[in-house]
């Protein structure tokens, strides 16, 4: 009996080993296998994180010096248009009688920025704000008046080339006087300021100021 019973132990001792090794790979396989998984939702997740970081970083879109450069090479930039006519007069006195010139003459002033005068860094960020320092608003073009439209009213006796001359100069200093006046400058930045805006709120900026190197006050 006892012979019996050793030769089933002896018999019996390898089905033990192997259940403890089988047991233990299984056992190991699940580990990595929880191991794996658990490095698939970590890196899954860190993925979706970075993903959204970065939609948010980009949500503001910079103004590149590509578009910059674009802006300034638009040079003159148009924002208020007046056209105006002046009657100029001048008179000859004679012996037995003057001589009389009498010409009208219409021009448009166009009132503007020259963005090629625009500063170094004319476009910045403060905090969050993105701020648009312009140039002034000026005259765009001196040579105003249409001379093909220039036409005497009246005309007695002759005149020459400096006359002429004299009566266009007048009439041009008369014109700028009546036309660049403070309310029409305010008016040319106002609109100025409002095309600006709404380009830079079209490149995605939600906070931008718009001011002028020399702003105008109005009356």
């Amino acid at each position: 009996m006892n012979e019996i019973e050793q030769t089933k132990k002896e018999y019996q001792a390898p089905k033990t080993n192997i259940l403890g090794t089988i047991g233990r790979w299984l056992l190991i396989a699940c580990t990595a296998i929880i191991l794996i998984i658990a490095a698939i939702f970590y890196f899954s997740y860190r993925a979706i994180t970075r993903s959204s970081a970065d939609i948010d970083v980009n949500s503001t879109i910079d103004v590149t010096p590509t578009q910059i450069e674009s802006m300034k090479q638009i040079g003159e930039w148009e924002f208020l248009s007046i056209s105006n006519e002046e009657m100029i007069d001048t008179v000859r006195r004679g012996f037995f009688s003057d001589d009389e010139l009498i010409r009208i003459y219409y021009g448009t002033l166009r009132l503007g920025i020259n963005m090629h005068k625009t500063k170094p860094h004319f476009i910045r960020m403060e905090n969050d704000t993105l701020t648009v320092t312009l140039p002034p608003i000026e005259l765009l073009d001196e040579n105003f008046i249409d001379e093909a439209r220039t036409k005497a009213f009246y005309e007695s006796g002759s005149w020459d080339d400096q006359t002429r001359e004299d009566m266009y100069q007048r009439a041009v200093v008369k014109m700028k006087e009546r036309c660049l006046t403070s309310a029409n400058i305010a008016s040319a930045q106002q609109n100025a300021s409002r095309q600006f805006y709404q380009l830079m709120r079209s490149m995605g900026h939600e906070n931008v100021k718009i001011t002028f190197e020399n702003p105008a006050s109005s009356k």
